[in-house]
């Protein structure tokens, strides 16, 4: 389980929560001031800290599992 005093977690968690709620890792990144290869390395970060995937990633953007909904719900 992640450390919650994890500040790498909690970075992950807002680039999750940015990326779920535009549906795009371009948007998010666009949002944050980052690039999206930095929000996708922060998402996959929290996939593997979490043991499961959060997006299903397609070639024209991502949606969310049901797994990954549920977390943004919380996150909200």
């Amino acid at each position: 389980m992640p450390n919650p005093h994890d500040f790498a977690s909690m970075t992950a968690l807002i680039c999750f929560e940015a990326a779920a709620r535009n549906m795009s890792f371009k948007a998010a990144a666009q949002e944050m001031n980052v690039t999206p290869a930095a929000i996708s390395h922060q998402v996959k970060a929290l996939e593997q800290n979490l043991g499961c995937a959060l997006f299903i990633r397609r070639h024209r953007g991502v949606e969310l599992t049901e797994k990954g909904a549920f977390l943004l719900v919380a996150l909200q």
